[in-house]
């Protein structure tokens, strides 16, 4: 099984009904091709990580580095597994209010408290990146 992280900037101006489309199509695709997955947006930019079939794993890959919407897309991480480590997570399965008093960072601790420590390295680091910014 492959687990693959990439980090992508958003278009410019990109609506929140694109962010709406490309979170409702992710869950759908996913799981129709057996992934799992965890994204982050903060209004900017876009860090995820997707695990799986290798192949399938590669193709969404490819079709979001082609996908107009991002930009500057980074693979940060690439590595076998021998099974699903957010097998629990439906990608972008909520949204998150901010305003409700906690911060980021916060949100992301929530987040990423059950998964591997290097996926929560990389996620948590993004966030407190984000509010440092």
């Amino acid at each position: 099984m492959l687990q693959l992280v990439y980090f992508s900037t958003a278009r410019p101006a990109l609506p929140a009904t694109a962010i709406d489309e490309i979170l409702a199509a992710s869950r759908r695709n996913n799981h129709a091709d057996g992934l799992t997955g965890l994204m982050l947006y903060d209004g900017y930019h876009f860090l995820q990580v997707l695990e799986g079939d290798p192949a399938r794993v590669r193709t969404v890959y490819d079709r979001i580095k082609a996908d107009p919407r991002h930009r500057a897309v980074v693979l940060l991480r690439a590595c076998e597994i021998e099974e699903h480590m957010l097998a629990d997570r439906s990608l972008a399965s909520r949204r998150v209010a901010i305003g409700s008093g906690n911060t980021v960072a916060e949100l992301v601790d929530s987040l990423t408290e059950t998964v591997e420590p290097a996926i929560q390295a990389i996620f948590r680091g993004a966030a407190r990146m984000r509010n440092a910014a």
